[in-house]
């Protein structure tokens, strides 16, 4: 069967920005940082991205999604005696209190537990080993190439702790986003009497939700998202002692300097009287004027590319989608 393909250019008329320069690296004093732009995963900035170190307690963020996919957060579970075995942020939990799947990821995710990282590993698992290859499959499966998994908790004192790169982190944090209880968990500024740790969320009112996380190894780090006028980014900082401050620096630039352009819709979009579906809305993001949008859409693979082009037919920006076909006015050709 050949390819069958359908080709759509649209011209864009934004308004002119008076933007500045991208922020220099030499401003962000992280180990590595990155941002990106949430619905596409396209890198915007960063600096040694993709350097393994500790990540410490944002890696709860991965804790939480095995949580997510496994079982009905509405149960309730016994706090094991193996809570014990760790020290740093806690819930303050009681060897066999019973309590909901659902409040225990508030406090993974507010207070950063590590007790309740334990206690929602055991209720999944029999053992803490068996939980953690479940993390390691998931980072497998969402392509996180340089990350390993060691713990539920993100301590690395008694073994190397969880190893990942700031690349990988925002990777996991965006696929997180797309799951809506995790979302309003991570979202949220405080949970019966839980405050979350997350500043921004009190301080910025752009920001939509984050992790942070510390050990004497990992020292700081943080993983954050915000959303402004259809902007939608994610910043991951590892080892940034102002993280908070670069964080909000880092949208405020993106914010005031770039324009969202819309280029698939969640849901339906037709193209030639054909209905395809996406997961989600897609985004590019530009400093630039008088651009065009070219799409070729192939119904073999069923992937929609996007190229965004300047004035000079230079690329800008470009993009894979992957659709389900709902109805096909066109039949493949022999």
């Amino acid at each position: 069967m050949k390819k069958v393909l359908l080709c759509v250019i649209l011209l864009l008329t934004l308004v002119n920005c008076n933007y500045k320069n991208d922020i220099e690296t030499t401003a962000i004093q992280a180990s590595s940082y990155i941002v990106i732009e949430q619905s596409t995963n396209k890198i915007l900035q960063g600096s040694n991205y993709d350097t393994q170190r500790s990540v410490a307690s944002i890696s709860k963020i991965m804790t939480a999604l095995v949580v997510l996919e496994n079982i009905d957060i509405y149960q309730y579970t016994i706090v094991p005696n193996e809570i014990t075995t760790v020290e740093g942020s806690s819930m303050y939990l009681k060897v066999n209190d019973k309590i909901k799947i659902k409040d225990l990821l508030y406090g993974l995710l507010l207070r950063s537990g590590n007790d309740a990282a334990i206690t929602l590993a055991l209720t999944i698992c029999d053992t803490i080993d068996e939980f953690v290859c479940l993390m390691n499959k998931k980072a497998e499966k969402l392509n996180m190439k340089n990350s390993f998994f060691s713990n539920p908790h993100g301590l690395d004192e008694k073994d190397n702790g969880n190893i990942s790169t700031a690349f990988d982190m925002a990777l996991l944090y965006s696929y997180c986003l797309q799951n809506p209880i995790f979302s309003e968990i991570i979202s949220s500024k405080n949970y019966n009497n839980y405050v979350n740790k997350n500043k921004l969320l009190k301080n910025y009112q752009y920001c939509t939700g984050g992790k942070t996380g510390y050990t004497k190894k990992a020292k700081r780090t943080l993983i954050t998202s915000a959303s402004k006028d259809n902007i939608n980014l994610i910043v991951v900082t590892l080892n940034c002692g102002n993280d908070f401050q670069t964080h909000q620096k880092i949208y405020e630039y993106y914010f005031n300097n770039y324009q969202s352009i819309k280029v698939l819709n969640k849901g339906i979009n037709i193209f030639d009287n054909n209905e395809l579906y996406c997961l989600k809305d897609y985004y590019f993001i530009t400093n630039q004027t008088n651009l065009s949008l070219f799409y070729q859409i192939d119904y073999s693979s069923k992937k929609i590319k996007i190229t965004l082009l300047d004035s000079n037919k230079r690329v800008v920006d470009y993009a894979e989608i992957r659709f389900s076909l709902i109805n096909n006015s066109k039949q493949n050709a022999d």
